[in-house]
Parts: structure tokens; sequence; C-alpha cells
């Protein structure tokens, strides 16, 4: 049975590995600034900013069987060099409007539904100059258990939490070969994320299959989060 799947930016990194596992067999509905990238997909694409504009409800089907958020910024910087307005513009991005998404759509989740969201291996493995970003996706991660608990068992609610994944959002970090280096290294797995590490287990957790799975954050991070092998 095809699921009606909303997926908040996939026209990018992550969002677009997703969407391309699961356009084929889900009634996909993609809302995002831009259609590049998804061209040769099957899905309903929806333009939209999650920052600026209202989601068009009018457009979604009256019955949702999977939500996923997936805009997200890493701003990284020593904390003194930080000012309050990038912190709440990074708040805006990554919870906030995680928070109007969600309460918009509520309403429309079916029993026995999936919501997905995206935090960081930075919230719960201190890392310099994340305050930013691990202060967000913290957020994220408190949100997304309460509301798993409020939700239970009509709504499942879970979180992946990446170490750093080679999209266009990381480009800055990995625009050369020896910071590639460097960035692997970090890893027990010696390499970093691509985005088909984490769409896997995103699909796993859409699927009917997952019936028994709900308020957990999982690492998908190479193991940076657990194992010290140096």
């Amino acid at each position: 049975m095809r699921k009606n799947i909303l997926l908040i930016g996939g026209s990018h990194g992550i969002g677009l590995s997703i969407a391309r596992q699961l356009h084929q067999d889900h009634n996909l509905i993609i809302a995002s600034r831009t259609r590049e990238g998804l061209e040769g997909l099957q899905v309903q694409h929806l333009a939209f900013d999650v920052q600026r504009d209202t989601l068009d409800l009018d457009a979604l089907p009256e019955s949702l069987d999977g939500f996923v958020y997936c805009p997200g910024s890493i701003t990284l910087k020593p904390f003194k060099m930080m000012d309050l307005n990038t912190m709440k513009e990074d708040m805006d991005l990554n919870f906030f409007g995680l928070v109007k998404i969600a309460g918009a759509i509520q309403d429309r989740m079916a029993e026995g539904s999936n919501m997905l969201f995206f935090s960081t291996v930075a919230v719960n493995t201190g890392m310099p100059f994340h305050t930013c970003v691990a202060a967000a996706k913290g957020a994220i991660e408190g949100f997304a258990k309460a509301l798993a608990a409020e939700y239970a068992p009509r709504v499942r609610v879970n979180v992946i939490a990446p170490s750093l994944v080679d999209t266009p959002l990381a480009s800055r970090l990995l625009n050369n070969e020896k910071k590639r280096e460097k960035m692997a290294e970090r890893h027990p797995l010696k390499r970093v994320g691509q985005p088909e590490d984490i769409a896997g287990l995103a699909a796993f957790l859409l699927a009917s299959g997952n019936h028994w799975i709900t308020g957990q954050v999982f690492g998908v991070d190479g193991g940076i989060s657990t194992l010290n092998i140096s």
C-alpha cells in the first residue's frame, strides 16, 4: 500500500537521498524552495520556504502516513564570536520551523504514522564551536521525545543524529582533499558520511515494518559518538 509522506526540504543532500529511496513506492510530497535535483522522480512538489511561507494545507492529502523535516544549518564558530541573532536564526530554521509544520499537520497524521526529525552527534558529544547547532538540534531531541510520549500509540516520533555528511550544506568543511582526510580520520570508520547512509535508516523508520520504535535518537555517525580508538 502506497503511503502519503510529506518531506520538508527534499531537493538537496539527505532529503534528496530520502526522496530517491521512497518515491517509487510512496506518494511523496516534497515542500522545498526549489525543484532542483528532483528531475525524474515521481513526486508532488510544493514551492515552500519554511522561514517565510505558510504551508498550503489544501495541497496535502487529508491523511499523512509520514512527515520528515530536513531543513538545517551548520553554524560553527567560537561562542565569543557568536551573536544572539545568529542563534535565533538557527533556532528558527532548525526548531521553530519544525514546530510550525508539525503543529499545522498534526491532525492529518494517520493511525500508525511516523514523524522523523534530524539532530546532530554534537548534542550528546560536546564539540568546540558547535554551541549554535547543538542548542538548536538539542531542542529538537527534547521536543521529539515529549511528542512521542504525547502521541503514543497513534503516531511514532524518532530522530536521526548524524555526524558530518557529504552534502551541499557541509561543502565548506569538505572543500579540499586535506579537509576530507582530516574529517574522515576523526571517525572510527575512517570516512565521512554519505547521504545514503542516513536515508537508509530514514526509509526503514518510515516503513510499514516499523511498529515498535518511537521516542528514539539514532546515531548514524561512523562511531564517533561511542567509540574511542585513538
